[in-house]
């Protein structure tokens, strides 16, 4: 089963600054976990919404609308995923409540959805 762990933009993070060194060594640990535990697909960060555009669709049958970032409430955008291939919801939850705070400022949330297959 395929499960996305949705880490969540802070203020911080859409200002585009990196995380400190030691959150950066917690994060790395952690991914080698999941490397090592044979879970972990894919994991990326993203940039900022400044370098973002949403497209928008307001009505059937109308041209798209095309927004540029960046976005407002940073706890609605998403900057970065880990992709896991686990055997079950338990499992990936288990794993998404292992994960260090992703913006090491108590600013960090995550959410952990399911993949269509």
């Amino acid at each position: 089963m395929l499960f996305m762990i949705l880490v969540k933009a802070s203020k911080n993070a859409e200002a585009g600054n990196f995380p400190s060194a030691e959150l950066q060594e917690a994060m790395t640990k952690y991914n080698r976990e999941l490397v090592a535990a044979g879970v972990r697909v894919m994991a990326k960060g993203l940039y900022p919404s400044s370098n973002g555009v949403k497209i928008s669709y307001p009505s059937p049958g109308a041209e798209p609308v095309r927004t540029e970032g960046p976005f407002e409430n940073p706890s609605d955008i998403v900057a970065g995923f880990i992709l896991l291939d686990v055997d079950s919801r338990e499992e990936a939850l288990k794993w998404a409540m292992k994960m260090p705070d992703p913006q090491g400022d108590g600013e960090g949330q995550i959410e952990v959805r399911q993949v269509h297959e």
